[in-house]
């Protein structure tokens, strides 16, 4: 794409996420159409045994639970070894599933805005059953058919797609403590032409998608990764301050500290380049080795045929399940899931430097990441119970624990991925920091301190510009973080 008409992309972006309704339709309208999708399909989710699994069975020559059709996904056995932080091994089960899948939305434009074509999709795992998913989500085992059910729709578009109508297309990880080096194509593809919207499926803007997401659990982690990587572009102060002024009729402050914090270059603590060094630094440093394990003899694991969990009933544990539900391309099949033992908390902790606000960014090892580390939330904690975890041990959790009121901008609950993972949720936060350092706060809360002084070692403060900048290249910012950015809004 020429520059030119790149900027203009970026523009439309911009413009889209700055329009709160869509072809009418206010946030009660769009929930009440949920609503209405929820009640008007049946599901059925409930556990069973593995050896009860449908085409799933353990192979012994490979050592973990797999599909018939060697497809889909597996539940492996691992063994991590690390030299990065308290504990320098562990086994565990995991998720491999090495295929590339579509995480896509089709746009169009409506009255000289972007709409985009989100589904209201039931997943096994999710908490609420109806979501706001993309257009397209979909593994290459469903949209190969291994299942012999119908094709998703609106998958041509995606195939098919031209390198001029093609927005956005990155390649994206997924979490890292939970999956095995797995990958999602995150794409947005323009279309021109009418096409038939079917019954479960809705325009919105992009300024109605962040909406939603004030709400627990209505736009689903897949929809919240792919805008996450939209680019708005660079522009000088003075067109950003135009940008404000056109909007300030009923802004907040932080809506313009995050407004200026996307759209602005210059005036950043690190360079692009001192950002790339760090992590290069860290990925030299540390190591992540991983080797195969007997799913059955795990340390400090227990299979049996109803689940498989740690001895200390810690983390995760992996469940047989079936599933019915009316209105999928298969509408009844079974599958092992992960369920989590607590919910998770994911921060980032905001505050103004040199007038631009500035987001401590946490450089994270998880034993499914592709390269070493990913960028993370200032806050991540996923595979403990945050509510129970000692004082001062997770540098920042304490502080966003007891943040005052007034500097909480965004507090929801919202789900993981609903087809692997079992009614995970995580709590999303982002807390600004004033100005100035609080004596108080500083004898309160152990790391509050470093937010004004040093950072501890593995993190670094960066705009919103430069961690979206960061999400055109693979591996280097992680589904948590992404989460977060997905909730930045402008008014």
């Amino acid at each position: 794409m020429e520059n030119l008409n790149r900027n203009k992309v970026y523009l439309k972006f911009l413009k889209s996420a700055y329009t709160p309704i869509s072809l009418g339709l206010r946030d009660e309208d769009v929930l009440a159409w949920l609503k209405e999708q929820n009640q008007a399909v049946k599901v059925s989710v409930h556990t069973t045994l593995f050896s009860k699994l449908d085409k799933w069975y353990f192979n012994e020559q490979n050592q973990a639970i797999q599909h018939q059709s060697g497809r889909f996904f597996s539940i492996d056995g691992i063994h991590v070894q690390t030299n990065w932080g308290y504990k320098s091994e562990w086994e565990q089960p995991i998720i491999n599933q090495p295929e590339v899948g579509y995480l896509g939305c089709l746009v169009k434009e409506f009255n000289g805005v972007l709409h985009f074509l989100m589904q209201a999709k039931i997943e096994p795992g999710n908490i609420n059953k109806v979501q706001l998913s993309p257009t397209l989500q979909a593994t290459r085992s469903n949209f190969t058919r291994v299942h012999k059910g119908r094709s998703p729709a609106y998958l041509s578009y995606f195939q098919n797609a031209k390198a001029h109508n093609t927005l956005l297309d990155q390649l994206q990880s997924e979490q890292g403590a939970r999956f095995l080096k797995k990958r999602n194509r995150n794409i947005v593809v323009r279309v021109e032409e009418d096409l038939k919207v079917e019954a479960n499926f809705i325009w919105l803007t992009l300024g109605q998608i962040k909406s939603l997401m004030r709400h627990d659990h209505v736009v689903n982690m897949d929809t919240r990764t792919v805008i996450a990587g939209l680019p708005y572009g660079t522009y000088p102060e003075e067109v950003i301050s135009l940008f404000s002024y056109l909007d300030e009729v009923g802004q907040k402050p932080h809506h313009d500290y995050f407004l200026f914090s996307s759209l602005i270059k210059d005036g950043s603590v690190h360079t692009t380049e001192d950002i790339i060094s760090k992590i290069t630094h860290f990925k030299s440093q540390y190591e992540l080795r991983i080797s195969h394990r007997n799913l059955k003899s795990l340390d400090e694991w227990v299979y049996t045929d109803s689940e498989i969990y740690h001895r200390h009933k810690n983390f995760f544990r992996v469940i047989p399940v079936r599933v019915e539900i009316e209105n999928r391309e298969v509408q009844s099949w079974s599958q092992p899931m992960v369920q989590p033992v607590q919910d998770g908390l994911c921060a980032f902790v905001c505050r103004k430097i040199n007038g631009i606000l500035h987001v401590a960014m946490q450089l994270k090892l998880e034993c499914g990441n592709h390269d070493v580390v990913e960028l993370a939330p200032t806050v991540q904690t996923i595979t403990g119970n945050y509510r129970t975890t000692s004082r001062g041990k997770i540098p920042f959790l304490d502080y966003v624990l007891e943040a005052p009121q007034e500097q909480i901008v965004y507090d929801t609950l919202q789900s993981e991925e609903g087809g692997r993972f079992y009614q995970e949720q995580n709590r999303n936060m982002i807390v600004i920091l004033p100005d100035q350092a609080s004596k108080e706060l500083e004898e309160t809360f152990p790391f509050y301190s470093d937010l004004y002084g040093e950072l501890p070692e593995n993190y670094i403060w960066m705009t919103i510009n430069q961690v979206i900048d960061f999400m055109r290249f693979n591996n280097f910012v992680n589904i948590q973080a992404r989460s977060l950015v997905a909730a930045i809004s402008f008014s």
